[in-house]
């Protein structure tokens, strides 16, 4: 079958099997960034936004992305002009070996999309899908409360505790 979608702003169409999983796809289509860590949707490694909401791409069968839009991390920033959420990101330390960033950014960018001013409850709701086994965490909080606060949010709106940093 024919898969035709907006990826990362540009019309793409690829032939498909009916099984293909939207990550091995997405490869194929040159998103590196697109990693499959586990293929049971438990890592989020795979994350994309898929219609502006997140999914696990190793788990969405490309078919469901027919006539949609799928933006990864390849759409949203540059080494020259990085994303906020990835900026903070480097400048919180929070980025290691880096194979889980791909998918942390952007279900980071699906909060921020909704909300500029996410609580860190609802920053946790929403990236509990995303395992980092490198940083534990903290700085990964510490950076998202960060692009936040750049976009001009007041410390006592961000997460309800102002900066802990």
């Amino acid at each position: 079958m024919k898969l035709t979608l907006t990826l990362n702003g540009k019309s793409r169409a690829i032939e498909i099997n009916a099984n293909d999983k939207l990550s091995d796809v997405l490869r194929l289509l040159g998103c590196a960034s697109v990693k499959t860590g586990c293929h049971e949707g438990a890592c989020g490694s795979c994350g994309v936004l898929l219609n502006g909401r997140i999914v696990n791409s190793c788990l969405t069968y490309a078919a469901q992305a027919d006539g949609g839009n799928v933006e990864t991390v390849e759409s949203i920033g540059s080494l020259d002009a990085p994303h906020p959420i990835q900026a903070a990101l480097v400048e919180a330390g929070a980025v290691q070996c880096g194979f889980c960033m791909p998918g942390m950014i952007m279900a980071a960018k699906s909060v921020f999309d909704k909300n500029p001013a996410p609580s860190d409850e609802e920053l946790a709701i929403h990236l509990d899908g995303q395992l980092c086994r490198c940083t534990g965490y903290e700085k990964i909080q510490t950076a998202l409360r960060n692009v936040a606060q750049a976009a001009g949010v007041p410390d006592a709106l961000v997460g309800g505790q102002g900066d802990r940093s």
